[in-house]
């Protein structure tokens, strides 16, 4: 691109959401490289960043969240825009954050109104099948959902009344994690750490062996169907949903009927709520200000923003993998970026007024248009 590009970073606004888009260390690699960063004031301080240590970078502080949007080429974000921000949403104007639009058919549909080039940590995606983006926070959701599983468990909060380690003499807790990915195999790591029972299901049979021979047998596997599933969310004591297909809705394998056979006061906690829920009855999404309800006697953690809760951590985390993105779209804008990095390409959801991404596009009902044609057409356009 070789021209400066003006990065905003605004505060997020969603229910306890404390994660920054931008470390000030970020801030100043962006400056290094020849672009502006905006910075809403007190955008860092819930990661214990101070606007102080922004201006020491050479950033720009703002008073207005809406001067952020509206001076910048590239916004970055931690989570998925609300609806009090699609205002600021415009034409050549590049969003760069976690979408989760299979889940948002109302955001999908203002960023397509607005021809806003959105561009989803996500769904970007690695040739072996990893998701480089995703990765970090969901190496903390994995971990978090049997912290806060744990402490629902507690019969103060409604729970079952169980220590997930149980003591000598006393069993340890069931723990069932649905699915052996990133989330799951974290999920394994703190609940068998806690000295709990672990299940994991999957249905990769390979994954499964691989699982076996990473946690030495000290888990039980189980291949992912109807059956085994039913079978073991009846034992659960924890049930952590922990399933993702990239850009897609997660698929419901839980079902109300398996939900109403669990233990009175078991817990669920559906890491896959931002993509909409792997539990039947996981039907609203819920805050860290009121992070559970009950149903058929079973309780449902459904925070969609689970890392929000640690956010030094989660910045921390996030970011060291989405700077260097970050450069590479202000250096080269998005076209050259992407033959530098065709990892990116599945990453852009939203692009001049279409969707670029089958999943999205399947998930939210609309029509999946192919991204190069696009990118040829914006080439040409001298606007």
């Amino acid at each position: 691109m070789g021209k400066q590009q003006v990065i905003g970073v605004p505060k997020e606004i969603k229910n306890n959401e404390n994660r920054v888009a931008l470390t000030p260390g970020g801030a100043g690699m962006l400056i290094q490289h020849g672009h502006q960063v905006l910075v809403e004031k007190g955008a860092g301080a819930g990661s214990g960043f101070a606007d102080q240590d922004y201006a020491q970078e050479g950033a720009i502080l703002l008073d207005k969240a809406e001067d952020v949007w509206a001076q910048s080429d590239m916004i970055m974000k931690v989570k998925e825009p609300l609806p009090e921000e699609y205002a600021y949403f415009r034409e050549h104007l590049t969003l760069f954050t976690y979408l989760h639009l299979a889940a948002e058919p109302r955001l999908t549909e203002a960023l397509l109104h607005s021809k806003v080039t959105g561009i989803a940590y996500e769904t970007i995606q690695m040739p072996n099948g990893s998701l480089p983006l995703l990765t970090p926070m969901s190496e903390v959701a994995g971990r978090m959902s049997v912290q806060v599983g744990a402490q629902f468990l507690e019969k103060f909060y409604g729970g079952r009344g169980i220590l997930l380690g149980g003591v000598p003499g006393v069993p340890p807790a069931d723990v069932i994690v649905l699915g052996g990915g990133i989330v799951g195999t974290n999920a394994a790591k703190m609940a068998l750490g806690l000295g709990a029972n672990v299940v994991i299901i999957d249905r990769s049979a390979d994954r499964l062996r691989y699982l076996d021979d990473v946690f030495h047998g000290r888990i039980r596997t189980l291949m992912s169907n109807p059956y085994n599933i039913a079978s073991a969310v009846q034992k659960a004591d924890l049930l952590i949903g922990a399933v993702l297909i990239p850009g897609a809705k997660a698929p419901k394998l839980v079902t109300e009927d398996m939900v109403k056979q669990m233990k009175p006061g078991a817990v669920i906690v559906d890491v896959a709520v931002d993509q909409g829920g792997t539990i039947a009855t996981v039907d609203r999404v819920t805050t860290h200000s009121d992070p559970v309800y009950e149903k058929h006697g079973v309780i449902h953690y459904a925070v969609a923003n689970m890392p929000g809760a640690v956010p030094r951590t989660s910045t921390l985390a996030l970011t060291n993998v989405t700077l260097s993105y970050a450069v590479e779209l202000a250096d080269k804008g998005l076209h050259a970026a992407l033959k530098v990095h065709p990892e990116l390409k599945p990453g852009v959801n939203t692009f001049m007024g279409h969707v670029t991404h089958s999943a999205v596009a399947d998930a939210v009902g609309r029509p999946y248009t192919e991204l190069e044609p696009l990118l040829q057409v914006a080439q040409s356009d001298p606007s």
